[in-house]
């Protein structure tokens, strides 16, 4: 190769990879380490992380509320244009590294990988920018507030959560195709809900 050759550039770190050398680090496995290594991307990262439980295929009888109420906090943060995230310090220091927290973790680090596998940029040019992270966080508002919603024991709130797990993963890959497939998901979710619920309050005015 010449001198004059431009040198090859180098693929981006993956996000598993940057998952896994920060669970090998020796610093804290914080909520608030988890923001400092994704900077710009935090967000993303912490919708995963607070939509992951709910969307697990296991009714929550509402014990995930809590998740969906941040994400829906964090998403209006990120409507207004704020470039970090504010947290409580109780939240920032929040240990991550517990057993239960690790095995979600690296459960969630699979996921990420099993897209890795075929995801790459599609139409790169549309995430990151003011009006695309304005869309984000709506998006992220509509999936939370329809798992909010499910009626508890159901496990309906499960496909809205998947939903924005999936847009959240497609925006750190950015992939728009990961995003598509988040929005199909999170929209049958929400879908279902309505469908259900409109049959349950006809089946119940019934016996009325």
């Amino acid at each position: 190769m010449s001198a004059s050759s431009p040198a090859p550039a180098r693929d981006a770190p993956k996000v598993s990879d940057e998952i896994e050398r920060w669970l090998g680090s020796d610093g804290e496995k914080t909520l608030g380490s988890l923001i400092e290594l994704f900077e710009e991307k935090s967000f993303a990262i912490l919708f995963v992380v607070l939509l992951g439980v709910p969307a697990l295929p296991l009714p929550t009888g509402g014990a995930t509320h809590v998740f969906e109420v941040i994400a829906v906090l964090l998403a209006l943060q990120l409507i207004a244009g704020r470039d970090e995230i504010w947290l409580p310090d109780r939240w920032r220091s929040k240990e991550l590294a517990g057993e239960r927290q690790q095995k979600f973790i690296t459960g969630l680090m699979k996921l990420i990988r099993r897209l890795e596998r075929f995801s790459r940029p599609r139409l790169a040019f549309l995430f990151d920018h003011r009006l695309s992270n304005v869309v984000f966080g709506l998006l992220v508002i509509g999936g939370s507030a329809g798992a909010f919603f499910a009626p508890p024991f159901t496990g309906l709130d499960t496909l809205p959560a998947l939903g924005v797990v999936l847009l959240s993963l497609g925006v750190l890959l950015e992939d728009v195709a990961i995003v598509i497939a988040g929005l199909i998901v999170g929209a049958t979710g929400v879908i279902l809900e309505l469908v259900l619920g409109s049959a349950a309050i006809k089946g119940i005015g019934s016996l009325l």
